[in-house]
Parts: C-alpha cells; structure tokens; sequence
C-alpha cells in the first residue's frame, strides 16, 4: 500500500484542535505534525486538506442499506458509497431486510458485502425479535458470538412491555469483547400512531391529516427507561424527536442510568410545516415534529443529553415515494448530507459535531477500537477530511445511493465532505468516490 500524505488542514479530534499534516502507511497513521516532521522519505500521494478539517472517519448507528430484499431501492455497495461520500468510515446496517437480520447467515451475508464493496466498514445490527414480529427474541448469544453488538426491531419498536423486559435481562448477561450488547429502541406506541401520516398538532389539522401524537414516542421512552433503571441493561434510544423525549432522557442519565440517545439530521432542520404541500418526501417516521421540539432536540445535542447524530438513512424507489402521501413509505436519504445538514442547522462548536458524528456513535456501536480514533501516530488511518464553511445544494443526480429521496434539493447545506480514506486508502478524493 503506497504511503498518503494529508496536508494543509487543521486536525481535530476528541484531543482538541491543532494545525497538522498526517502521514499514513499500510493502513494507520504514521506521523501528525508539521510538514518537516511528517513528509515520508520516498513517494506518496497526496490529498489536499487546505481550508478543510482532518477528522476521525464518521460513524452512522442507524443506516438501512435494504440488502437483502430490497435491492431496487438500495445495496449494500451503493449504500457504502453514499456514506463514504459523506464521510463516513463505518455504518451500523438495520435489520429490517428481506429476510431479516435475525440469523448468523444473514449476517455473515451483509458483512461479507460490505468487504467485497470496500468501501466502508459495514457492521449488521441484529433484530430483538424474530421476523421483527415482537413475539420471540432472537439467538442474542449466537448472534453475538458472530459479531453483533446491537439488536433493535427498528422500523416497529417492541410493543410488548413484558418482551422488552426479558430482553433486557437476556442483553444483560452477554458480551462481545468484554462489552455488554446494546438493544437500540425504536420507540412508538403503534396503537396510537394507526393511520397517522404526520405530527399531531396544529398542523395536521390546519392540512386535515391524520396525526402522529408525541406521547406515542414519550410512552415508550419512559417505559423502557423504568425497565433499565429495573435491570441495569444498556439501552440506545432511536431518533428522538420530541421535547418531552429529550427530558426523559436527560433525567435518566442524571439518574446514572446506561441510556444513550440519537437525534437525525432532519429532526433537527426540518418541522411538520413541510407538509403544507401533501409531498411525500417530507413523510418521515417518527414525523417531523414542530419547532420547538427542533430547539429540544437541537439543545439536547448541544448539552450532550443527546450523544450522536444518526443519519436513518432510508432509500427508497421513486415509484414508491411518489405515492400519495397516506401510501408513500416513509423515510429520507440522510448519508450524503448529514455533515452539511447538522453545520447549517446546529449553533454548536463543529469540535462538538464531529464528537457527534464519530467517537461518540463508536463508543456506542462498540468499534471505537478502530473508529473515531484520535488522529494520531500509531492509529488506524479511517479519517474524513471536510470543508466546514462550503455552501452547497445537493443535486439528485450527483448522489451515490440508488435512490433519490432527498428532502434537500432546495436547502442550503454548509460543510462538505472533500476526502475519505477507509484503513489507509482512499474511498472518496474531491468529493468524488474512487470506485
């Protein structure tokens, strides 16, 4: 593997901020310093970080790359390539595939796609229940044992409360590397959502939708809250969106409990307003929510309350998407443009966003023995390298994901992904994937 040399960025990591070249050879990282300090002695290549950032690699817990079963909206290799776009050097793949991600084969199935594309590290997550159906756990040691770290029924939430606690007890007792797993909740009360398209609020009515009440989410927020604080067992709470949401989760951490939290880029940029229009584009579960359950989400990743930002990326065809609004599967592309998205959006320190989008989210998948790294002599070399004051407008057709479901075409996005480099090679250069 030839020697690459990064020069002309400011480095930043979970140690702080500094101006550095970076030097990497045979996949970590040889030398961060100034340029006599760190030019090797022969040939390398080189990438230009002038005006840019140098960071650890971004992490995504929540990516639905759709293979197997869904492979007209999404595979596994254009998935990859859309986050390596977007600066992301490892995703947690969701469950919800055709079959399930519920058995070793299936999961040794993503993986094995995930090496053969390349380009990015993919980590299959496990589902609670068998099928996602809520009725029957799955084999947590034996998927374990293959490498799972977190198990969620996303897409659907485990409604039995009686389920959810065995569960918990179950996740208790098992490690992978001395670590506890993780069961990640999608938390909706779907006796309570059925047939809803959109907030409940003034604007489902004003429109004359049917609404998606904030108590569905804050419900189960609560109820598996009170079921850690009962069995001690981790608990990863998916893509809030309420305001009542964030306060749950800001006592339980008070509280001491091991709970930790997500937030999506569109939770934090977009509100139910944009279903003024009927557009399906804007259908998104759980819903885009009001303003100033934006300011709670947006405060709570400013205080920590919230630790990562998550992209729940979610392809889907043109012809799907494009049914009418109470048809239309919902969900939103999120790899390409979360960065650009979370700068424009979030009154943060960037340090404090890129904690966000990297060792935080790794700590939490349980990979930060090789992601969000610090950028440093001797660690393996998954870096991004970004502009963080580039405007921008997405252009469908520029986008690496086989599907087109944007929210963003008319949005001006700040902070734009120029380098990608997947254990010391090259995935994205200029902003352009290298295959």
């Amino acid at each position: 593997m030839n020697d690459l040399l990064i020069i002309g960025g400011e480095v930043v990591d979970r140690q702080g901020r500094r101006r550095a070249d970076v030097h990497v050879a045979d996949g970590r990282i040889v030398a961060v310093g100034p340029p006599d300090e760190v030019s090797p002695a022969g040939g390398a290549t080189t990438l230009d970080a002038t005006g840019c950032l140098v960071t650890p690699g971004f992490v995504d817990l929540h990516t639905h790359l759709r293979e197997p079963g869904r492979e007209e909206a999404e595979t596994i290799e254009t998935g990859s390539r859309a986050a390596a776009k977007g600066g992301y050097t490892c995703v947690v793949a969701m469950p919800n595939t055709d079959p399930t991600q519920d058995t070793v084969s299936v999961i040794e199935f993503v993986r094995r796609q995930g090496e053969l594309a390349g380009l990015c590290d993919v980590r299959p997550s496990g589902s609670i229940t068998v099928g996602q159906a809520g009725t029957q756990l799955t084999p947590f040691a034996e998927l374990a044992a293959a490498g799972v770290r977190i198990f969620t029924d996303d897409g659907f939430g485990v409604q039995d409360p009686l389920l959810m606690r065995r569960a918990l007890e179950y996740a208790s007792d098992i490690r992978v590397d001395g670590r506890p797993i993780v069961l990640a909740q999608h938390c909706e009360v779907s006796r309570l959502t059925e047939g809803a398209v959109m907030h409940e609020g003034h604007c489902c009515s004003a429109f004359g939708l049917p609404g998606w009440p904030s108590i569905a989410e804050e419900l189960m927020v609560f109820r598996d809250i009170e079921l850690v604080r009962l069995t001690g067992a981790p608990l990863h709470v998916l893509h809030l969106s309420t305001a009542r949401s964030v306060e749950l989760v800001r006592a339980a951490k008070a509280d001491g409990l091991p709970v930790t939290a997500e937030a999506t880029p569109h939770h934090i940029s977009l509100t139910d307003e944009r279903l003024a229009g009927y557009s399906p584009i804007f259908r998104v579960n759980p819903p885009l929510r009001t303003m100033d359950d934006v300011e709670a989400v947006r405060a709570g990743l400013a205080d920590g309350t919230i630790d990562a930002i998550a992209t729940d990326h979610a392809p889907h065809t043109a012809e799907t998407k494009e049914r009418p609004l109470d048809q239309a599967p919902p969900g939103m592309l999120g790899l390409e443009t979360a960065l650009g998205v979370s700068l424009a959006s979030l009154a943060m320190p960037v340090e404090d966003v890129v904690a966000a989008m990297t060792w935080r989210p790794a700590a939490i998948a349980g990979v930060d023995d090789v992601h969000g790294r610090p950028v440093a002599a001797g660690e393996p070399a998954n870096l991004c390298v970004f502009d963080p004051d580039e405007r921008w407008h997405v252009q469908p057709g520029e986008l690496a994901s086989r599907s087109r479901n944007t929210p963003y075409v008319d949005v001006e996005l700040r902070g734009r992904v120029r380098h990608t480099v997947l254990a010391g090679s090259p995935t994205v250069v200029d902003g352009s994937p290298t295959r």
